[in-house]
């Protein structure tokens, strides 16, 4: 379906032709005085020099041009030269009853769709994910559900930091521990245990001991360090207690990210890009783009237009090792070629903007990806706590994600039980999805790039900017469908019929704009604008509802159209909290 903007634009534009001036002057946009109109066309004040004539001329010969066209209920010129506009009823309902036959939801899927994939979650193996993970793999998420919306194929690949020296160190640390095990004696050429030699408690725990003994013991870093250098060779028992420490994290991974409703469709890690760094450097000393300065391997990266200094790209350390920027480099390798995308997106914290500079460059400057290929980093800010400090636990220390999403989840069902009688596991499955609402309502109504406060009071209230007012308003619509029904109305479409009041119009007039916020989304790459739209659609809802006794009206065509409208404002509601990565419970 054609967006209504286009719809009225395209009116507009034809009654400036129609007056003799260029079309394009017509270009209507929303009103940011609501108050005054709905719509708003302030081309005549930019035709004023093109055609030597006062705005307001313009503006009236247009407005009068546009009266009796059935889409207006009304058109004025205002001064210096705008034109208000506000759209008919019937209009709007002729769309909505479009809309509710669009499978869609009047949504126009892109006509050319690509290969998009997203680099999001980034997780280490061996350590537990903690809140500093959360914005990586909720915003991901929604970016992800909002792309296939649109028509794309997508990727999600959680890429894990499972190389480099932390399995160096949890190897030596366990070698340390258990010197008997057949993973350190060379002479043994049987089968490895099938069974891991810890537990993902015994491995959250190993990780931090080995880390703070090696900044202490010179002696257990260089162990660290040979211990790593002997995985990345290839060692048999190495390698394969490396994959144990793999398998037993992803486990764990895959359970953590499960609470959030988050999923990857790719579970490879930095270890996947070890094969194509050899290659990679190869070609890149043959292109002439790699040379080495002080012992180690570089590629310049700078540009003329720089504003601030880019350094340059280090590939290869003095002594030979790989480092962040040379898998990442070899990661894009491996995914031009096994996937082919056309767009790379990657959503990390914006600390690391300058490091994702340094990578596109170099990819580009080498070759390793297509000239038209996409590369984009969208930055996020830190989630903190109500002292403006990045979130941690009441003891100062960094706070578990799992901890956080039990502490939510405790949070809503103390509400949901308080004031209701329920049954004790229905409440628990409620206070989960009412709990995942809040956290990632919370996180997501913020501009990614931005810094926020996460306030549990805030983020899990029923009233408000919040997950669980949004949820309490889409149950209430159920609420009204299901009375509706069990009084023997059957759920029909396409029969809305042109507002009765002004709550209604205002439902209807938010309702309208899905398709265009669902467009800008995508392409700003913009979750927020989800957020904002799904709160002004359930405020006029809210309206709506208080000023309007739905089920109780005698007027059956009345009532008919007002439950079809509330059951498109269940689905356009419902859809848009998919997108963003929760449901809605049946009840509340």
């Amino acid at each position: 379906m054609k967006k209504i903007l286009d719809l009225i634009s395209a009116q507009v534009m034809a009654a400036f032709e129609a007056c003799g001036y260029d079309a394009s002057y017509g270009k209507t946009g929303i009103s940011n005085r609501p108050d005054l109109c709905e719509y708003q066309c302030n081309g005549a004040m930019a035709a004023k020099k093109a055609y030597q004539k006062a705005p307001i001329v313009i503006a009236q010969e247009v407005a009068e041009k546009l009266q009796g066209n059935g889409i207006f209920a009304e058109v004025n010129a205002v001064n210096p030269g705008f034109i208000n506009i506000r759209v008919s009823g019937g209009f709007l309902a002729d769309y909505l009853r479009e809309m509710q036959s669009d499978g869609n939801l009047s949504v126009e899927k892109t006509r050319e769709p690509e290969t998009i994939l997203l680099d999001y979650g980034g997780p280490n193996v061996a350590k537990p994910l903690h809140v500093g993970h959360l914005r990586s793999a909720i915003i991901g998420e929604s970016v992800k559900r909002i792309a296939r919306f649109m028509g794309h194929k997508v990727i999600g690949d959680v890429h894990l930091g499972d190389w480099g020296l932390q399995m160096g160190l949890i190897i030596t640390e366990v070698r340390h521990r258990q010197p008997e095990l057949p993973y350190f004696d060379e002479q043994f050429t049987g089968e490895y245990p099938k069974e891991a030699p810890f537990t993902i408690s015994e491995l959250e725990e190993i990780y931090p001991t080995a880390s703070a003994k090696s900044k202490e013991d010179a002696a257990y870093r260089d162990e660290a360090l040979e211990a790593t250098a002997k995985l990345q060779d290839g060692v048999r028992g190495y390698r394969a207690l490396w994959q144990h420490i793999l398998d037993v994290s992803v486990t764990d991974l895959r359970k953590n990210y499960q609470n959030l409703n988050v999923e990857f469709d790719l579970w490879k890690g930095e270890s996947d890009a070890r094969t194509y760094i050899p290659e990679m450097v190869a070609r890149m000393k043959q292109g002439g783009f790699a040379y080495e300065d002080q012992g180690a391997l570089i590629v310049d990266v700078k540009e003329e237009r720089d504003t601030k200094e880019v350094p340059p790209c280090i590939i290869l350390k003095s002594d030979g090792a790989a480092l962040y920027t040379t898998t990442d480099l070899a990661t894009i390798v491996d995914r031009m070629q096994t996937y082919k995308p056309d767009h790379i997106i990657y959503i990390v914290d914006k600390r690391q903007e300058m490091h994702f500079t340094q990578v596109f460059r170099c990819a580009r400057k080498t070759g390793l990806v297509q000239e038209d290929t996409k590369l984009t980093f969208l930055g996020f800010g830190t989630m903190n706590g109500k002292d403006g400090k990045p979130f941690k636990t009441r003891e100062g220390g960094v706070m578990r994600l799992e901890t956080l999403i039990a502490d939510i989840n405790a949070e809503m069902y103390k509400k949901i039980v308080e004031n209701h009688e329920v049954d004790p596991q229905e409440a628990k499955e409620t206070a989960k999805l009412v709990g995942l609402s809040a956290i990632k309502y919370g996180d997501l109504s913020n501009q990614a790039s931005k810094d926020y406060v996460f306030d549990i009071d805030k983020f899990t209230s029923f009233e408000g900017n919040t997950g669980p007012y949004l949820l309490y308003t889409i149950v209430r619509i159920k609420s009204i469908l299901n009375k509706y029904r069990e009084n023997g109305g059957i759920l029909q479409k396409g029969h809305i019929l042109a507002p009765a009041n002004e709550s209604e119009k205002g439902m209807m007039m938010e309702l309208v704009k899905f398709n265009s916020m669902i467009e800008q989304a995508f392409e700003e790459i913009a979750p927020h604008k989800v957020c904002s739209f799904v709160y002004e659609l359930a405020n006029a809802f809210n309206r709506f509802y208080h000023e309007t006794r739905i089920l109780g009206e005698e007027d059956a065509a009345r009532q008919t159209s007002w439950i079809e409208l509330l059951d498109l404002t269940r689905e356009v509601l419902e859809t848009s909290i998919d997108l963003l990565g929760f449901a809605a419970p049946e009840r509340m």
